[in-house]
């Protein structure tokens, strides 16, 4: 996997933060630097930590199912693609308080960083560095959350659906994407 496939991943995984940033951004009456950046520290640290913990559980089965891992990454990139897409046609109204605290923040980078875990999996099945990965995907949602803050401060909500739509389409092109180069139909 390239660089250009792996910024597109780290932005497609960031848009679940950006559209939660954004819906802090709405709930946070007064905006300050040092919010917009504990509100990126959260979701950047948690979408690096979590690829890193399903490499290591992915890497260890590795070899049992290399003959299919292409089929296995287009699968989980469909389903947080496809979720990422229900979500942002779903008509529920999002709805998040101002809390920055520990257990609100933790909670909300859990939730939004579980699809980068089944990335982390399938890059147990690529050929791309954890490191350089890891990093591109943590700075990338702290760049798009503290980004997100801003933007619902003074936009409002109606980005979010936007974000979650365009994420989960690019991650289930990438998936198509990884099957077609493995197939030898297409080389990029």
């Amino acid at each position: 996997m390239g660089l250009p496939e792996l910024i597109i991943i780290a932005i497609s995984l960031g848009m679940d933060a950006f559209a939660i940033a954004v819906c802090k951004g709405l709930s946070i009456k007064k905006i300050d630097i040092k919010t917009m950046c504990i509100i990126g520290l959260y979701f950047g640290g948690f979408q690096a930590l979590m690829p890193t913990l399903g490499y290591l559980f992915g890497f260890s089965f590795h070899e049992k199912i290399e003959v299919i891992d292409h089929w296995i990454t287009l699968v989980l990139l469909s389903i947080i693609g496809i979720n990422m897409i229900r979500e942002a046609l779903s008509k529920e109204d999002t709805r998040l308080d101002d809390s920055i605290g520990f257990k609100t923040m933790l909670v909300l980078s859990i939730a939004t960083s579980l699809d980068a875990l089944a990335v982390g999996v399938t890059f147990a099945f690529l050929d791309v560095s954890l490191i350089i990965s890891v990093i591109i995907i943590g700075v990338t949602t702290f760049i798009l959350s503290v980004i997100g803050v801003k933007i619902g401060n003074i936009c409002g909500k109606k980005y979010q659906s936007k974000a979650c739509l365009f994420g989960g389409i690019v991650l289930i092109l990438i998936g198509i994407k990884i099957v077609l180069e493995h197939l030898g139909i297409i080389n990029f």
